[in-house]
């Protein structure tokens, strides 16, 4: 695995994110300089040929379609689509549905169904929408969060994909002749996506943007256009480059790269940072901004490519050449005065036209979308939160670059839902989550984070978010049109609730004497940093669960398996459960779920020992979850990002409206998985958790997720 020191805190939230660490940081960041190893030419030459097989040879697959699908049941629909509004919350949508600003949704449930959608344990974009594509819990898919420690290190890794780099060479016979190095990515997603269950069965499918499907894994009869967890062209989650005329005050930092530029006679000279080059070092691309302070227009030059845009006004994307392997990016002048100039570029994402490694199965789907419809953003987290909650970006800026990529998206559901008249369409829209995640804080009038802030002008964007989804599903319905043998979802993988409190039970592990320091430090920086782990029992990593430090399977564990760790595990539940914020005297958690008492998976061991189901308005604190061991238990979250759903999952249920009547009230994400291949007519795998949500009830027994095995309980 490749670890590089980070200039920011990688954003990994919620339907995105987890920021990482203000400081240079050990962090995965996927394939650096393996993407320099991937010529666009050679690129372009392969994609055209495989596109040429794929035109020769659709016609006999067409035939072999027809004649194999006749060993299976019926198929019940001719085509199921799921419309993914990541973070859309009941509600938020009944109250603004009672407001008269959901006719659409409200038209769609009165002619099939609305209702909660039970979400995964833990409620957290990755974990939850790999039980969406899989159909079972986080113990049989193996996604508990973001980040898990590595046990031999106990350094963070993503825990979704593995990227490591090895050795290439030519088999000459007589000899291997080495020829430098190529990255190798591997998804460690476990069980298999329901798609491919469906395309072994010559069932089609088109999945655009669903989270957690990078690397793109291959499968019969479909295409797949990759989402969260895709890496910028410098590997990271997401980097942004901010370059400045002002000089930062002392020790101020923001996440990102920054740069303190000059304008030298209204003209900005500098370059943006690329994908390690041979020799190891980052390569670069020059760029240069022209002021016109006559027209107020800026002439962006990069690659021998020139832009106007005005002020505050973003540039389309632009490439970004580095050699053999190019980005692309957008540029926006978020200062433009008499006296300072600050310029904001986005992370370099990969470009979909040229990708440097794939986004997409097949390889050239990701091209063709780019032919049909122009750049597109192909970064797994696209908006930016990080420079908004740095406040590189205002509210402005960040609801424009979200937009924009909504509108993306759109274009991409309108090509496959023309394309795909029969077989199975998902595509996942993360504007619902990041916006609101970005400007709950507007919601809730005493949120800590509204010091300073405005708290006026962007006040109604969320319930205004809540329209606009509201007339998008008016354009979906009207291309749908009333087809009777098309099932229609709208579904959320969670819901959202603000997040004014943190807290890093790192430090109260240390202060109740779970967790000790190296020479009885205090404080401990990001990654475990002066942690003894010959003394300590406990810690936690990422936005969901504390780990116990186990013999025979971290590296330094001290607590055996069996009656040990069953009484540790149980009287880290009483005291966490028992925490009281001394600020406002509020209860802090509303139940720590055992991992071995709701999963019972072959990756339960590998698990967080215990799942924090926090109250609404608490999550892990941002240091808490890099590691570090602060000197408060608990603090304010002062950050534009105000909004979370890493709580209790029975508090933040996801949506599900349906063009058609569901059999239960109580309807699961893992239902999703087995319906659409009930729906199909392919046999539903027996290691799958849900339900069809079609046709006669069936019994719940033994569902591992949190609808049928945790929310049974009455909450405390």
């Amino acid at each position: 695995m490749i670890l590089r020191r980070l200039p920011l805190r990688p954003i990994l939230g919620g339907a995105a994110a987890l920021v990482l660490a203000s400081e240079p940081a050990l962090a995965y960041i996927g394939p650096g300089a393996g993407f320099a190893a991937a010529g666009s030419v050679m690129v372009l030459a392969g994609t055209f040929l495989l596109a040429f097989g794929i035109i020769l040879i659709w016609p006999i697959k067409a035939v072999v379609r027809v004649f194999a699908s006749r060993g299976r049941a019926k198929a019940k629909v001719k085509r199921m689509i799921v419309i993914g509004l990541d973070g859309f919350d009941p509600g938020l949508a009944e109250r603004y549905g009672a407001e008269g600003r959901m006719p659409n949704f409200a038209k769609l449930a009165e002619r099939g169904c609305f209702a909660k959608l039970a979400t995964a344990t833990p409620s957290i974009s990755p974990v939850a929408w790999s039980t969406f594509a899989t159909g079972v819990d986080a113990s049989r898919h193996n996604i508990y969060d973001f980040l898990t420690r590595d046990p031999c290190s106990y350094m963070p890794v993503l825990s979704s994909t593995e990227t490591v780099t090895v050795p290439r060479s030519v088999n000459l016979g007589f000899a291997r002749v080495p020829f430098g190095t190529k990255a190798v990515y591997k998804a460690l997603q476990k069980s298999q996506p329901f798609w491919k269950l469906l395309g072994a069965n010559h069932v089609w499918s088109s999945i655009i943007r669903v989270p957690i499907t990078f690397p793109p894994q291959k499968f019969k009869h479909g295409t797949l256009l990759s989402g969260m967890c895709v890496p910028d062209l410098q590997g990271t989650q997401g980097s942004f480059s901010f370059y400045s005329t002002r000089e930062r005050a002392a020790g101020e930092h923001i996440g990102g790269q920054q740069f303190k530029i000059v304008c030298r006679h209204g003209k900005v000279e500098s370059k943006l940072k690329g994908p390690p080059g041979k020799d190891k070092h980052p390569m670069k691309c020059e760029f240069t901004v022209e002021f016109d302070d006559a027209t107020r227009k800026a002439r962006i030059t990069v690659g021998g490519e020139t832009v106007e845009v005005g002020p505050q006004e973003y540039s389309p994307w632009m490439q970004i050449p580095f050699g053999g392997v190019q980005g692309i990016a957008r540029f926006y002048i978020q200062t433009w005065d008499e006296r300072d100039v600050e310029i904001y570029v986005t992370p370099i994402n990969i470009d979909p036209e040229s990708p440097a490694i794939p986004i997409s199965h097949p390889f050239v789907y990701a091209i063709y979308l780019a032919k049909l419809f122009g750049k597109y953003a192909t970064l797994g987290l696209a908006e930016d939160t990080w420079a908004l909650n740095e406040r590189v970006i205002d509210e402005k800026a960040f609801l424009e670059q979200a937009y924009l990529i909504f509108e993306e998206r759109k274009r991409q559901l309108w090509d496959v839902l023309e394309k795909t008249k029969r077989g199975f369409v998902t595509v996942v829209f993360d504007t619902t989550d990041r916006v609101s995640h970005m400007f709950y804080r507007y919601l809730d009038p005493e949120h800590p984070a509204n010091a300073g802030k405005d708290t006026e002008v962007y006040k109604d964007v969320i319930p205004e978010l809540y329209g606009k989804m509201d007339d998008f599903l008016g354009e979906v319905i009207e291309k749908i049109g009333d087809d009777k043998e098309t099932a229609f979802m709208v579904i959320s993988d969670h819901g959202f609730a603000t997040f004014t409190r943190g807290v890093n039970l790192n430090t109260w592990l240390r202060d109740e004497g779970y967790l000790f320091l190296k020479d009885d430090a205090e404080t401990s920086g990001d990654w475990f940093e002066k942690v003894d782990w010959k003394r300590t029992r406990a810690f936690t990593l990422g936005l969901t669960g504390v780990f116990i430090n186990r013999t025979g399977r971290e590296r330094d564990g001290i607590v055996a398996k069996g009656p040990e760790l069953d009484a540790l595990c149980r009287e880290l539940k009483e005291k966490i459960e028992a925490l009281v914020d001394p600020k406002s005297g509020k209860s802090v958690v509303n139940e720590v779920f055992l991992t071995s008492e709701i999963h019972d998976g072959p990756y339960a061991d590998v698990a967080p020992e215990l799942i924090i189901g926090y109250h609404k308005g608490f999550r892990h604190s941002w240091d808490c979850a890099t590691g570090s061991v602060s000197k408060d238990v608990f603090t304010d979250n002062t950050k534009s990002w105000s909004g979370d759903h890493c709580i209790d999952p029975r508090l933040v249920p996801g949506v599900l409206w349906c063009n058609r009547k569901i059999n239960t009230a109580e309807p699961s994400l893992a239902d999703i998985a087995p319906t659409a291949l009930d729906l199909f007519g392919v046999p539903i795998p027996g290691y799958m958790r849900g339900k069809p949500l079609f046709g006669a009830p069936a019994g719940a027994a033994g569902i591992g997720t949190t609808g049928r095995a945790v929310a049974a309980r009455e909450l405390q």
